[in-house]
Parts: C-alpha cells; sequence; structure tokens
C-alpha cells in the first residue's frame, strides 16, 4: 500500500488510473442512485453488455482498416446510445415486450462484439481488458474522453434534477405535472449508458453494475434524501475504486475485481443489522 501512494509521484500510469477511477465514481455514484431509485438495474445490465458490440466493431476497423483514431471507446459510446434509444422507445411503445427487447439486446450485443472480436487478426489481448477491466490501460486520450463524459453527465443530472427526481418516484404524478416522462426516462438511459462506459476500464463489462448499484445500497442504509445519497454514494465510490487499485497494485491482482469484492465487503458489513446498530449507536 506504501509503494503505491509512492510510486504515484513516478508513474504516469498510475496517476491516470487513480484520476478515471475517481471521475468514473463521481456520474457512477450520482447516475447509480437513479437506477437503484428506478429500479432499471437489468437494463443498466443490458447496456453494459450491449457496448461490447461496439467495442468489438470499432477493434475491428481499427486492425483491419487502418483507423487508428477509432479505439474501442468510441465504438462503446455509440452502442450504449444506440441501446439507450432503442430501450427508451421499447419502455414508451412496447411496454408488454419490453423484458424481450432488454434480453435481446444484451445477448445480440454480446454476440455481435465477440464475432467482430473473433474476425480481427492478431492476438486479443485486450478481450480480458473489455470484460474484467484493467483501470492501469487508461492513457491520456481516454482519459480526457472519460472526464469529458463525467462533466456531461453531471451537467446533465445538474440541469434535469427535478424533473428526472419525479420521474424516478412517481412517473404518474410527474406526467400529471405536465412532464415529458417519456424525454426525461430516455435521458435517464443515456447517461446511465454513459456511466457504464466510463466504468468499463475500472471494472468491465462483467462486473460494472455492482459498482453502479453496491455504493448506492450502501448510502441509502443512511439517508433516505437522493441528493445526499448521490453524494455519499459517489464518495464510496472513490474510496473502493482508489482502494482497490491501492490492493490490486501492491498484491499482484485484477483491479476490477478486488474493487468489486471490497465494495461487496462493504455491502455485507452495511447491511449487517449490528454493525449498522452500533454506527448509529444504538
Amino acid at each position: 500500500m506504501i509503494d503505491f501512494f509512492a510510486d504515484l509521484a513516478r508513474f504516469a500510469f498510475l496517476r491516470n488510473a487513480l484520476i478515471a477511477g475517481v471521475a468514473a465514481s463521481a456520474a457512477c455514484g450520482v447516475v447509480g442512485t437513479y437506477v437503484v431509485t428506478r429500479r432499471i438495474t437489468v437494463i443498466a445490465g443490458s447496456l453494459a453488455h450491449t457496448v461490447l458490440g461496439g467495442m468489438g466493431a470499432a477493434y475491428y476497423l481499427n486492425v483491419t482498416r487502418g483507423w487508428s483514431w477509432l479505439s474501442p471507446l468510441h465504438g462503446a459510446i455509440v452502442a450504449a446510445i444506440l441501446a439507450a434509444l432503442i430501450i427508451g422507445a421499447a419502455r414508451a411503445r412496447f411496454r408488454e415486450r419490453e423484458d424481450t427487447i432488454i434480453s435481446a439486446l444484451w445477448a445480440i450485443g454480446m454476440a455481435i462484439g465477440i464475432l467482430f472480436l473473433f474476425r480481427t487478426p492478431g492476438y486479443k489481448s485486450d478481450l480480458m481488458t473489455y470484460l474484467f477491466g484493467n483501470i492501469s490501460m487508461v492513457d491520456r486520450t481516454e482519459l480526457q474522453l472519460l472526464i469529458l463524459m463525467d462533466i456531461l453527465v453531471l451537467a446533465i443530472v445538474l440541469i434535469a434534477y427535478r424533473p428526472l427526481l419525479l420521474v424516478c418516484h412517481d412517473e404518474e404524478f410527474a406526467r400529471l405535472r405536465g412532464i415529458n416522462t417519456t424525454f426525461y426516462n430516455t435521458l435517464l438511459l443515456i447517461i446511465t449508458a454513459l456511466t457504464i462506459v466510463s466504468l468499463i476500464h475500472v471494472v468491465g463489462i462483467v462486473m460494472v453494475i455492482a459498482l453502479v448499484t453496491l455504493p448506492v445500497s450502501v448510502a441509502g442504509r443512511f439517508t433516505s434524501r437522493l441528493w445526499t445519497m448521490m453524494i455519499l454514494a459517489a464518495g464510496l465510490s472513490s474510496l473502493l475504486t482508489t482502494a482497490g487499485l491501492a490492493v490490486s497494485y501492491a498484491s499482484d491482482l485484477p483491479t476490477g475485481a478486488t474493487t468489486i469484492l471490497l465494495a461487496g465487503l462493504l455491502y455485507i458489513f452495511a447491511h449487517s443489522p449490528a454493525s449498522l446498530r452500533s454506527l448509529l449507536g444504538r
């Protein structure tokens, strides 16, 4: 652990990883609060797995067509937003088939990504990074893109906080108040998709939903106000990603899995009746 903090000043990749983790955690805590409150965890899981299709396509074009400017992260953004728009339209018009459409996007996105990766010549060393995360591989260009996405997500939440709050807690009441619930439901899916993309390098596609939901669930044990839950969840996410990076660096373990394990342990501790009574002084 001491070596990690000492090496932060020496190695740029560690600093990039730390900044990427903290930046992604800010959006994760804020948007994750909406995801848990709105109970769209399954939809968020579908978005997370669909992005593999865009990443695989971008990786294929980068290698076979020489499009060096196109990174898998670009493909993930396009696929995530497209999936969010499709699910938003399905929720508005085909609610009775919503589960089927969500499941289909989940499976088709993964299948497309695997096929593109299979057709890409050479060793697929990046596949494990996409699936399970490797935050130490974030370069300066990707870091800048991740920070821009996080700023965009947080700006949208700040501007649309009130209508998103009403839609999450009581969609029918929001509709009666004249709020375009279809628009704000779709907007919520889009910022959820962007948040998931920002977390792919941190914990990977497979485990991203855990980081979106577990810190929020812990925060919800200590506050019921949405904005305080957002702040607490963002702080917990930042601590978890930083601790996961430090522990994995010191122990030579996968960062994503280490981070999620720490999140799981925190969740178990927070939901333990004895620990909760102790913290509350009861």
